[in-house]
């Protein structure tokens, strides 16, 4: 028997995963057609979809901006611009109820010009002038982009200017004629992942094919790539290599183009602003006397460090209920974000000849998270910071280190929160670990089903924040909406991340479940009165409470989902994840992934909840494979699972807001009245 036919044995479902193929997607469309006739059809699903799409398309949202040089840039889309609008204005401008946008591209008429699907991706724009940019375009909502350099002053494309075909590429402005990239150069330019393995100099005029190699990675790196610093006076070039998804190494490149290590923990992360190094630590690093532990956030003069010097200044060090969550410069300070039992703190760290200094900043309500969204750090001490809560829509204020904080913008609410409220609640897993969870009620009391979110991975911190989808949909209809904070997480720090990593991962899931029976115990719900979702690692931990904890709930959404576990690290870019889950091809790893992966867990005569997959043909980042088989496991098993699918959307599982709009209404739909039955 040839390996081919051996593997279809073992998996008869392995033709699903051809994401274009005629069959399957005939059998997706047959998917569809039965879960649109049996969902879709209803009032409620029309007023819904309405409702979310008026929402997100919205005037009254906040247009939400990046500083470059002199001009305040925004990507905006709504009902006339579906694929959106790339523009910018002044600050001045921006200040007013009806700021005055100046477009500079038009992406519906670009898409119908050119018969494409675009899908804005992101620019990079090249400093100080800010008139050239490379724009990123991605078909479908891919991770894949096609890049095409843009002339901000012309508004238009330049003629035979940078472009790349489509791929997962990565691009820097190292000055207005050359630029570093990372792409698909031809055979043994990509890792396992599907990420640039090599860096090249690429200079204006000449064929890709030419372009000078600065850094060769490894086949079996997750990526590497380059990256240009050109603050005045601090010029530098970078090169990162991602060994893993939470191991790097660092180098300067030399002005005589050689490679000059950042000796720090291969899983610590660095940043390099001006004359300072920052090191924030993923595991303990002893230096000299001292162990500084995990979670740590370090500072040194960075020439002093390639010295030799080890003179490490701690910023932050964690405690057993405090985490570090970023941190961001302005032009003479550093903000500094921590979660204190998952609410935010902020405070200012300014180096001076004694040492660093530390003032709060500006603090917010309880249970409102705040984030520094945009900082001017070649020029001021401008940052832009957001915050919301789970009932307080966002608000966008303006401030100054050391000055004034001004509101700039308020959005709407777009659901009434009159009589909501909002506690925390810590449930016990099964090895005595508190484990945190928000619990969002509405007027009178948990009267409704309860529906649980959860992610639990890749140091992700699920923090409080409007949610205009789960406000409409969920808690205006009388739901009670649950968001917990799992191991696997980022909400303690490393350690709490690391804690449910490779053998120790379904920490993670009895976190899950312990909330679910926390909630029956508080008297909050009824296992039939509540649901689930997660997507991504969260539809895997969907899966896994489908398989594992079915007597938990009554309804389950699983999105955009890992599933076959045997065959994950095989699928686009899942071999980057094995650091998190481990590697199926190895003996003693597959002893413990097989034994929580659903895809292989499926089995006949169990009480499963009814449950709701859905995905994306154009994910080009979790194969849509995992749902497809899971669900065609299923079917064989017995049970009617709806399913659908996208046929645009990448990981996010839309492209647009009608598409948006549509997932959603389908999601809540689904789930009310699957729960209220």
């Amino acid at each position: 028997m040839t390996e081919e036919l051996a593997a279809r044995a073992e998996d008869p479902y392995l033709w699903l995963e051809d994401v274009t193929g005629e069959e399957a997607l005939a059998w997706v469309r047959e998917r569809n057609e039965r879960t649109i006739a049996a969902w879709t059809g209803s009032e409620e699903f029309d007023r819904l979809r309405g409702e979310v799409r008026a929402a997100l398309d919205s005037d009254a949202r906040i247009p939400f901006v990046g500083r470059r040089g002199e001009f305040l840039y925004n990507y905006w889309q709504d009902a006339e611009h579906p694929r959106g609008l790339w523009r910018r204005t002044t600050l001045e401008s921006y200040r007013t109820d009806q700021p005055d946008w100046d477009v500079l591209l038009d992406l519906d008429a670009l898409a119908a010009a050119e018969d494409e699907n675009w899908v804005w991706k992101g620019a990079a724009v090249l400093r100080p002038e800010y008139r050239r940019a490379l724009l990123q375009l991605s078909r479908g909502g891919a991770d894949a982009t096609v890049v095409r350099e843009f002339d901000l002053e012309d508004r238009a494309f330049v003629p035979d200017g940078f472009t790349l075909p489509e791929a997962k590429s990565q691009v820097s402005w190292l000055d207005a004629d050359r630029i570093l990239v990372g792409t698909d150069f031809g055979p043994d330019s990509l890792t396992s992942s599907g990420y640039a393995r090599l860096v090249k100099e690429w200079r204006r005029g000449t064929p890709l094919d030419e372009a000078v190699t600065v850094y060769t990675g490894k086949a079996d790196d997750v990526l590497v790539r380059g990256s240009h610093d050109t603050t005045e006076g601090f010029e530098r070039t970078f090169v990162r290599r991602a060994m893993t998804f939470y191991t790097t190494e660092a180098f300067l490149v030399a002005d005589d183009g050689d490679l000059v290590r950042i000796d720090v923990p291969d899983d610590a992360e660095v940043d390099v602003h001006r004359e300072w190094l920052l090191v924030t630590l993923r595991l303990p690093w002893t230096v000299g006397d001292v162990t500084h532990p995990a979670g740590s956030l370090l500072a040194t003069p960075f020439e002093d460090f390639l010295a030799g010097g080890r003179e490490l200044t701690a910023l932050f060090t964690p405690d057993a209920h405090t985490s570090l969550t970023g941190h961001v410069w302005t032009r003479n300070h550093l903000i500094v974000s921590t979660l204190s039992d998952v609410r935010t703190r902020m405070e200012v760290l300014t180096p001076g000849p004694d040492g660093w200094t530390r003032e709060p900043l500006a603090g917010g309500h309880e249970f409102e998270t705040a984030d520094v969204i945009g900082t001017d750090p070649h020029r001021s001490d401008e940052y832009l910071l957001t915050s919301s809560g789970f009932t307080r829509p966002t608000e966008l204020r303006l401030g100054h280190v050391g000055g004034d904080v001004e509101v700039l913008k308020r959005a709407p609410a777009f659901f009434d929160a009159e009589g909501m409220t909002v506690a925390q609640h810590f449930a016990t897993s099964d090895d005595g670990t508190k484990v945190p969870y928000f619990v969002i009620t509405p007027p009178g009391g948990p009267q409704g089903p309860t529906l649980l979110y959860a992610y639990g991975g890749f140091e992700v911190s699920q923090v409080p924040g409007y949610n205009l989808h789960a406000g409409l949909g969920w808690l205006s209809r009388g739901g009670t909406y649950v968001v917990a904070n799992l191991r696997g997480g980022g909400e303690y720090g490393p350690e709490w991340h690391q804690s449910a990593l490779r053998e120790n991962r379904p920490r993670a899931y009895e976190d899950c479940a312990a909330v679910a029976r926390d909630l029956v115990a508080r008297g909050i719900t009824s296992p039939e009165r509540l649901g689930f979702r997660g997507g991504s690692n969260g539809g895997l931990l969907a899966g896994v409470m489908l398989t594992r904890y079915p007597e938990l709930f009554g309804a389950i959404v699983c999105q955009v989902p890992l599933l076959d576990m045997k065959r994950y690290h095989l699928l686009l870019a899942g071999a980057s994840w094995m650091a998190e889950y481990g590697d199926p091809d190895e003996p003693a790893d597959w002893e413990f992934i097989k034994r929580y992966s659903p895809y292989q867990n499926a089995e006949a005569g169990r009480p499963y909840p009814p449950t709701l997959f859905m995905t994306s043909t154009r994910d080009d980042r979790v194969h849509p494979g995992h749902a497809r088989k899971m669900v065609a496991r299923l079917l064989e098993l017995g049970y009617d699972v709806p399913y659908h699918e996208n046929i645009e959307g990448g990981h996010g599982a839309a492209a647009d807001n009608e598409q948006s709009a549509f997932m959603w209404a389908l999601t809540y739909t689904f789930l009310q009245d699957t729960l209220t039955k």
